[in-house]
């Protein structure tokens, strides 16, 4: 009778001296979180492990080819062709090419990703606020860390957008002029530049603080108010 993948998990478990409790418990040292009877199921051909899940068992239980183990006679691999004796003198050969350096894989340097981005030499404030000047930048370089969509970014300074947002904290902003409401963005309100978020309703438009012990601030029909960009982070 065929082997089935069952069977070969089953076999390669016991080969291991491991119980299906404790290959559970293995399994979920990689975040697979499944119970014993699962894997009884699996080993009974009752049910099969998704891909994750058997890419993780095949680490576990030591199987190394998967090709020739599951689905047969591998074509593409010599080794296969050769008996122990072959295989052996072939395994030896390669690892006198490893030891040389004119035969090693040359790993290709990976350069990170870096792009141009206007940092803001003033704080947004999250507490008093403060004035956020368009010639107050200077041009800094950043990571993928940073998202894609963000134009500029600054430090914020107060406690008011806690817990979400603290003191000293980076923030990157994408330039917009319009907000939907809850969004939090860059907002600038007579002279003054300010990290919050925007609320509107009945009563008019609010900036609003994350941190309890502030008062919203209402933007009056006297007001200047501006809307910078939206925060992305």
């Amino acid at each position: 009778m065929d082997r089935t993948l069952g069977s070969i998990l089953a076999s390669y478990r016991k080969k291991k001296k491991i119980s299906q409790l404790e290959l559970a418990d293995e399994l979920a040292k990689y975040g697979v979180n499944v119970s014993n009877a699962a894997i009884s199921a699996w080993e009974k051909d009752s049910s099969v492990p998704n891909a994750n899940q058997f890419l993780i068992l095949c680490k576990l239980l030591g199987i190394t080819d998967i090709y020739n183990e599951f689905v047969g006679f591998n074509p593409y691999d010599v080794l296969a062709k050769l008996n122990d004796e072959g295989k052996a003198k072939a395994l030896e050969y390669i690892s006198l090419l490893l030891l040389s350096e004119q035969f090693q894989k040359k790993e290709a340097t990976v350069i990170p990703f870096r792009r141009k981005i206007r940092w803001s030499l003033l704080a947004s404030s999250a507490g008093t606020g403060e004035l956020l000047d368009d010639e107050n930048f200077e041009i800094i370089e950043v990571g993928e860390d940073v998202p894609e969509e963000a134009d500029f970014g600054l430090a914020l300074n107060g406690d008011s957008m806690e817990p979400r947002y603290h003191d000293k904290q980076a923030v990157w902003v994408q330039k917009t002029d319009t907000l939907s409401n809850g969004e939090i963005g860059i907002f600038y309100l007579d002279g003054m530049t300010y990290c919050k978020q925007l609320k509107q309703d009945k009563d008019g438009i609010f900036l609003i603080s994350l941190n309890s012990k502030y008062q919203p601030i209402k933007v009056t029909a006297d007001s200047t108010f501006k809307i910078f960009g939206r925060v992305l982070n």
